[in-house]
Parts: structure tokens; sequence; C-alpha cells
């Protein structure tokens, strides 16, 4: 019985050291991005890459004209309703559940194949700027009952690069 939990905690331990390190490359290709109109399409990309996560979506509001400006023509500054403004206000922690017709689910790229999804609200204090939408067509890959804490990690190391967006 022992050595079954010693092989679990060696397994978890690799787990751990896999992610951290998927993490460590997500966050230098953020900061490296040197160019703030090509910080959204990192930020996308390399999580996408990073971590297998079959569609990713992101979009901002509430960000300076020039910084609109130099981002128009891309996805990430298209029009979000109210609604998905007050639901990303709202959020103390990531939502992670089924693809119910939310709105945030028309913004990946394969809609009607998404079965599940994680929305994380980005942050400045606790001004909602932004939502990162994560989708997969596996109905389990992020359950209501999954740990967001990972998750949560990623809203803030986004909302933290992404604030360079915000300053005038």
């Amino acid at each position: 019985g022992l050595e079954l939990k010693l092989v679990e905690m060696i397994r978890n331990g690799q787990e751990n050291v896999a992610i951290a390190d998927r993490l460590h490359h997500w966050m230098r290709r953020l900061l490296s991005t040197l160019d703030t109109a090509q910080l959204p399409a990192a930020l996308t990309e390399e999580l996408q890459h990073q971590f297998l996560i079959p569609q990713v979506a992101l979009r901002l509001w509430a960000l300076p004209q020039a910084s609109a400006q130099r981002l128009e023509g891309q996805a990430c500054v298209a029009a979000v309703s109210d609604d998905v403004k007050s639901f990303a206000a709202s959020l103390s922690a990531a939502f992670c559940g089924g693809n119910h017709g939310f709105e945030a689910a028309g913004w990946l790229g394969e809609a009607g194949h998404v079965q599940s999804m994680a929305m994380i609200a980005l942050k400045q204090g606790e001004e909602a700027f932004g939502l990162l939408v994560l989708g997969s067509p596996d109905p389990t890959r992020y359950s209501a009952e999954m740990g967001t804490e990972f998750l949560a990690r990623i809203g803030d190391i986004a909302s933290a690069a992404l604030a360079r967006l915000r300053q005038a």
C-alpha cells in the first residue's frame, strides 16, 4: 500500500513539474513579446500550444484609444455585450462547465464543437477588462467540480501581461 502511495506521489510530482515547465514557457513568451499589438496573439497562441487547449479566445474592453487603434482588426477587440462585461466582473474564480449557449462560446472558431469551457476574467484591481475563454470538445475537460487554482494563476498572469495595453 505504501509503495502504491509513493508511486502516486512521484507521478503527481512529475505532472506538477511538467505543468510548471509549460507555465514557464508561456510566461517567457509573454515577457519577450515587446510589441503590445502582438501580445494578445502571443498570449492565446502560446497558451493553446503549451497546454494543448483545442480552442482559445480573448476579448478586451475599456482600453485606451491608442491601444484599441493598435489592435484594430484583431478579434480581441471585437465588441462584447454588457452581459459579458457584467458576467466577467462578477467572476471571483474561473467558470468551468458545459457550453450552455454562452455568448463567449461564439468567439471560438468551432463553437458548435465546444462541449466544455473555462472562462477566466481578466482584471486590474477589481475592474474586469477582458475575458479569456478556453474551449474543448471533451465534455469533461472543464467541469464544475474541477479545481480552478491553476486557471486563476493563468488569469493573473494574463491580466498582468495585458495591463500594458491599458497604460495610457
